[in-house]
């Protein structure tokens, strides 16, 4: 069954390679991002690729929090209505914590938090008189467990998925699903200075699982499954000398 699609941070890494992955099955999409040079030709390359697919673009960036909803109410005409919303936009600014970057932590969570919580707070808008709708919202493995040097990252992604379970609960005799996925190192631009990358997989092969995951409306899951299901227990019940231990052998 074709799908109506709301994807937000399309225009490079996990969001392009996802778009591409629901245009070849089919489904129609709203694409969104920032940075519209990139969206657009995003979006004429799908178009050409996959005819029958009714792709649109919007340069959106979820930190104008008034515009998130107006957006997205627009890609509803657009697309004749709209089933899913992924809540993907996202950044990374590491630096360890009192080292002068304030504002890149302030930014991070600007758009890892606020910029994200815009958007799922306009989908359930958009969702609940309807009694139906896919809410998919993308945190990290940095969720588990505070990281040195990418506190703000951590934090955020923390934030957003206990805010996704939030939205869970209360939404859980609505019609309204929600989803929450941990990605690990995915292998993208956002973690590619990051010395260590444990059981790194291609952008391509992380993306197909994401997407396969997200069309079977699960709840919750890492990704890939294996080994970060595993990790994530660890991470969030080793203690703390012993992480502390494990984490600067990492670095």
């Amino acid at each position: 069954m074709t799908k109506k699609i709301f994807l937000t941070g399309a225009s490079s890494g996990i969001g392009r390679h996802l778009a591409g992955e629901f245009a070849a099955a089919g489904h129609d999409l709203a694409i969104c991002a920032r940075r519209e040079s990139l969206l657009t030709e995003l979006c004429e390359t799908l178009r050409q690729r996959f005819p029958k697919c009714h792709i649109v673009s919007f340069g959106l960036d979820v930190t104008n929090y008034e515009r998130v909803a107006d957006v997205m109410k627009q890609a509803q005409i657009e697309l004749n209505g709209l089933d899913t919303v992924i809540v993907n936009a996202g950044i990374d600014k590491a630096g360890k914590i009192g080292s002068g970057n304030f504002n890149n932590d302030r930014q991070v969570v600007e758009t890892n938090v606020l910029g994200a919580m815009a958007t799922i707070d306009a989908a359930v808008a958009l969702f609940r008189p309807l009694n139906h709708g896919h809410i998919v919202v993308m945190a990290s493995v940095a969720a588990f467990c505070g990281l040195p040097g990418m506190a703000s990252y951590a934090a955020s992604k923390a934030a957003i998925a206990s805010y996704a379970q939030s939205a869970r609960f209360e939404l859980q005799k609505k019609g309204i699903k929600v989803t929450t996925l941990y990605p690990g190192f995915i292998d993208t631009a956002i973690n590619q200075n990051i010395a260590s990358r444990p059981f790194l997989v291609t952008v391509e092969q992380g993306s197909r699982k994401i997407a396969q995951l997200i069309e079977r409306e699960v709840s919750e899951s890492a990704v890939p499954a294996f080994p970060w299901k595993i990790v994530g227990w660890l991470l969030r019940n080793l203690p703390n000398w012993l992480l502390v231990r494990i984490l600067k052998a990492q670095h």
